[in-house]
């Protein structure tokens, strides 16, 4: 499948002045036990805060072996031993979690993928019954220093369809004081009793 479309990143520093990401990652329910899954960690500047607010290990991953390397070799300089970030081509190859593992999946702006329902049914595949989704983008009704053109960025409401055609359910969507320039948004796998049957 190769890179995400218009997914190039600025300078690290540059990058990491958008962000609030101990903040964010609180307010979208990265928090507490269980496993994480980040799909496309970039630099690290999600890997980090995020290890440090779980108790279980976080599997960062990304396509550029640059990213995967500035990623661990930050993780390692201070000494989060939670932390495993590999090169991996999720668009294409999935995550290579097992099923229903993981307590977490973090989807930082790169739903402007081509086919994003299939990366979500991928995240879905991954978490535990009651895992969350945690999704944020760049929003597309002010200007922004960053982002991909206006024309492929979804809205909050869309990645809510992309989910819940996913399997996923909507918890809430979310606001960030701390981060102006994007939007939030928190799905879950339902839990058996939350799948509602029909009898024949």
């Amino acid at each position: 499948m190769g890179k995400v479309r218009e997914s190039g990143m600025p300078e690290d520093s540059y990058w990491e002045t958008f962000f609030n990401p101990a903040c964010m990652l609180d307010e979208l329910d990265c928090t507490g036990p269980g496993d994480v899954v980040e799909f496309g960690c970039g630099y690290g500047t999600f890997t980090l805060p995020a290890a440090r607010l779980i108790d279980g290990k976080l599997l960062a991953l990304d396509i550029e072996p640059a990213m995967v390397t500035a990623t661990m070799q930050k993780a390692d300089a201070v000494g989060l031993k939670n932390v495993v970030a590999e090169i991996r081509d999720f668009v294409a190859d999935g995550c290579g979690l097992p099923d229903g593992v993981a307590a977490y999946a973090m989807l930082f702006n790169i739903l402007h993928i081509e086919g994003p329902v299939e990366l979500l049914r991928e995240a879905h595949r991954t978490l535990a019954p009651g895992g969350k989704v945690g999704i944020i983008h760049w929003r597309s009704d002010i200007e922004t220093p960053r982002g991909p053109s206006i024309a492929i960025r979804p809205s909050a409401e869309q990645c809510r369809n992309w989910g819940e055609a996913a399997g996923l359910e909507f918890v809430r969507y979310q606001s960030f004081c701390c981060c102006q320039w994007h939007w939030g948004l928190v799905m879950q796998r339902p839990t058996p009793d939350e799948i509602v049957t029909t009898d024949s």
